[in-house]
């Protein structure tokens, strides 16, 4: 008799349904119109309702299921009773349709590490640039992202009324990444993304070292990963330590999972392990292709600001 589907896949699967309920939150706080936004450590680093229910949503909901899981999430909530309706029970059924990569077939529900930011560009959604917006739950193993959910709740909200808003990709590492078409920049064109909110000389300094033709200046770790595999961004450029492992989890496995690479400014990696320091303090570099090239052409002054952990 089979065993049924491997734990992680399964986690996947619930990260799937949870990850769409949380955008579902998200698309109904900013519709009510009430965003109750407090600002957290100054103007650039705000909470809304949404981060709130959604991060409540997201974390119910799969330690409900999954007991044994580390869950980390980016806010930092009081701990309350949470409502039934913001648990979501279901799961993707073709998620758990797909074969797991061996390596991953015997992994139990505590070895696994679970990273979510409730509501990833929190400023933007604030703001209305609703495109810019994710939620994101990135899956680790062994200090490695492995696999990752994100789910967009306003793609599409430029069409206005009668389009279907909202998508959710997924990305596991030995299956690959679902839900959008991996696309490249076209030639050899340097098209850099680097942050919007969050800038100083030394981020734009580093962007300029790239030698990029053209730079993107957008919010949202998440959003800025969507840019590198759907061809509209070749690199991920961010010389400062402001992005936490809640960023960089669901979008790093993604990433990884269709050939990219997500680093610190230094080349190095980072790991996801339950207890590692939040902060991301050496920077994130990401590239689909030549991810070498740009670890080249990081300025001294950039390395020697931003130590790796």
């Amino acid at each position: 008799m089979s065993a049924g589907p491997a734990v992680v896949m399964r986690v996947v699967a619930s990260a799937y349904a949870v990850a769409e309920k949380a955008g579902a939150i998200v698309r109904k706080v900013l519709h009510s119109g009430e965003l109750g936004i407090v600002e957290k450590t100054g103007a650039n680093d705000l909470q809304t309702l949404a981060d709130r229910l959604a991060q409540q949503s997201i974390c119910a909901s799969l330690s409900r299921r999954f007991p044994k899981l580390t869950i980390i999430g980016e806010e930092e909530l009081p701990a309350e009773e949470i409502k039934e309706d913001l648990i979501e029970s279901g799961h993707s059924e073709e998620i758990l349709q797909k074969t797991c990569p061996a390596e991953y077939s015997g992994l139990k529900e505590e070895e696994l590490v679970v990273w979510v930011d409730p509501l990833d560009g929190t400023k933007e959604y604030t703001e209305g640039l609703l495109d810019n917006v994710t939620v994101l739950i990135g899956i680790a193993y062994g200090g490695k992202a492995i696999a990752g959910v994100i789910n967009q709740p306003f793609y599409n909200y430029q069409l206005g009324a009668g389009a279907t808003l909202g998508r959710t990709m997924w990305g596991m590492l030995g299956l690959g990444a679902f839900g959008f078409q991996l696309q490249e920049v076209p030639g050899d064109k340097r098209i850099v993304t680097t942050t919007r909110s969050h800038s100083n000389k030394l981020v734009m300094d580093c962007v300029d070292a790239m030698e990029p033709h053209e730079v993107l200046k957008v919010g949202g770790a998440g959003n800025k990963i969507i840019q590198l595999v759907e061809g509209k961004a070749s690199a991920y450029v961010f010389a400062s330590p402001g992005c936490k492992k809640w960023d960089t989890c669901a979008p790093e496995a993604i990433l990884h999972a269709v050939g990219g690479k997500l680093t610190d400014m230094h080349g190095n990696a980072y790991c996801y392990n339950a207890n590692v320091k939040h902060m991301n303090s050496a920077g994130i570099l990401a590239t689909l292709h030549h991810h070498e090239y740009y670890v080249s052409r990081v300025p001294q002054s950039v390395l020697q600001a931003l130590k790796s952990d």
